[in-house]
């Protein structure tokens, strides 16, 4: 009998026809994305549904880096004031040196009612103050840790470790973006550099690089190497974008559980229609000058984050789904850090970030975005009710204080408390990832369901069954 003799294959070739093959496996272990695209993840911007109905439809989030101090801007302590420079009898964490003392230190600032709702708040923040009507204000956030690096990563990505996804970029994943010519994340900073943790704040994770925060300058090129060194007529210019893409469709038909490919295609060919709409974001010919004047840019103290936080309505408006606004890099990177002195450093802070970040919650309601758009103005931690060397204060990741604004949160609204001296949060306390779930359920994310898979585990924003997570119910009408 003669028997067939079986066609011979290489080990390449074996593994391309396989698919699913080794060659396969091992890439999916390294990177995690196969395994997502098995299971149906997205890979594209294409606006996509809510898990329920839901008020807000984009984010604009205010970082404070730094860490706001809680007791000399949002939550005064009456008992603070009064124990003034007595030792405490609890001793508090301490981070940097210079606490040793554990001398109680009370504000050196003033507080104030704002609004009919009578919201006390400090007054070096007058403008903050005259929407009080519009914000909900929490005092009783609470974080992980003590250094600004590892809290930073915290609030942005639900846990201390580097490499997870930011909360962005889980929006941008679950909902896509209404504008298909623009990033679905966008990242605002200062022209200047970088404040502390730089691009930790808005990784993608082990998604799909799609869902990074993709950053936009306000001054100069909006996106650097957008543009191409040579002219090439616009006609031309469009039959190669065409041609182009006719050719990545017909090689993503060949690789078609290749989500890095796909992601790749999708970049490369929303940097080409960020070509024309990019250059329109600096392009403030349409704002009048009273617009202009609300956002203080008639003003060199504010004029630079200003612009900021005018860009971030100019892009919820167009249909952007998350931005992300860095305050100034100067007098340091992480301007909220009052070691040294907690009146004037704050002081000079909220010159710089006060009326811009109002103006920006006062536009959107007048332009009716706000009602969808949820901005959330916080820093990482706060601080300690304990003397710094005398006049500042260390980092305290056992409360803070936050605004939400818009959105469906209550407005004129106080939640929850610290101790007598603001050390701790004790009533109605609200986690980051409690702060992470009740951002996206109202966006219609239930933070349980919205899944992705990253080595055959399925990975959620809020990681609940070990955080705890809950969504603050309180906090919204």
């Amino acid at each position: 009998m003669i028997h067939a003799t079986p066609p011979l294959f290489s080990r390449r070739q074996l593994l391309k026809l396989t698919g699913m093959g080794f060659g396969q496996l091992a890439f999916s272990c390294i990177s995690g994305e196969l395994e997502a695209a098995t299971s149906g993840v997205n890979d594209d911007l294409q606006p996509r549904k809510k898990h329920f109905a839901a008020p807000a439809k984009s984010v604009i989030m205010l970082m404070q880096n730094g860490g706001p101090g809680q007791m000399d801007l949002f939550d005064p302590k009456p008992e603070l004031t009064k124990f003034n420079g007595k030792v405490h009898t609890e001793k508090v964490e301490m981070f940097q040196p210079g606490s040793e003392g554990n001398t109680l230190l009370g504000s050196p600032l003033k507080f104030r009612h704002y609004g009919q709702c009578g919201m006390k708040m400090s007054t070096i923040l007058p403008h903050l103050g005259s929407i009080a009507d519009d914000i909900c204000l929490v005092r009783s956030a609470y974080n992980y840790h003590n250094n600004h690096t590892e809290s930073l990563v915290a609030f942005n990505t639900g846990k201390i470790f580097q490499g997870r996804p930011a909360l962005g970029s889980w929006i941008s994943y679950a909902l896509g973006t209404e504008n298909q010519n623009l990033p679905a994340y966008i990242v605002l900073r200062d022209p200047g550099g970088y404040n502390t943790s730089g691009t930790l704040l808005w990784d993608n994770g082990w998604m799909p690089s799609l869902y990074a925060g993709t950053e936009v300058a306000t001054k100069g090129t909006p996106v650097l190497n957008l543009n191409p060194t040579e002219a090439i007529p616009r006609d031309i210019n469009r039959d190669n974008l065409d041609l182009l893409a006719k050719l990545n469709r017909r090689h993503q038909r060949d690789f078609t559980y290749e989500t890095a490919l796909n992601a790749r295609i999708q970049n490369y060919e929303l940097a080409a229609r960020m070509q024309l709409a990019a250059a329109e974001l600096l392009d403030l010919s349409g704002e009048t000058e009273a617009t202009r004047k609300l956002y203080g840019l008639d003003n060199p103290d504010t004029a630079l984050y200003g612009l900021r936080c005018l860009m971030a309505r100019r892009l919820v408006e167009s249909g952007v789904r998350f931005v992300q606004v860095l305050p100034p890099i100067k007098p340091q990177s992480q301007p909220w850090d009052s070691h040294n002195d907690s009146k004037t450093q704050n002081e000079q802070i909220c010159i710089q970030c006060d009326q811009p970040s109002a103006a920006l919650i006062r536009d959107l309601k007048q332009r009716g975005l706000l009602d969808s758009t949820i901005v959330l103005w916080s820093g990482e931690f706060g601080r300690l009710p304990v003397s710094q060397n005398g006049k500042g204060r260390d980092h305290n990741r056992n409360a803070f204080s936050l605004i939400l604004s818009g959105g469906g949160f209550k407005s004129g609204h106080v939640h929850g408390a610290t101790d007598e001296i603001g050390y701790k949060a004790t009533e109605g306390r609200m986690s980051v990832n409690d702060l992470h779930a009740t951002i996206l359920q109202q966006l219609g994310l239930d933070h349980e369901r919205l899944t992705f898979t990253h080595h055959g585990r399925p990975e959620t924003m809020t990681d609940a069954v070990v955080t705890g997570a809950k969504v603050i119910h309180e906090l919204s009408v």
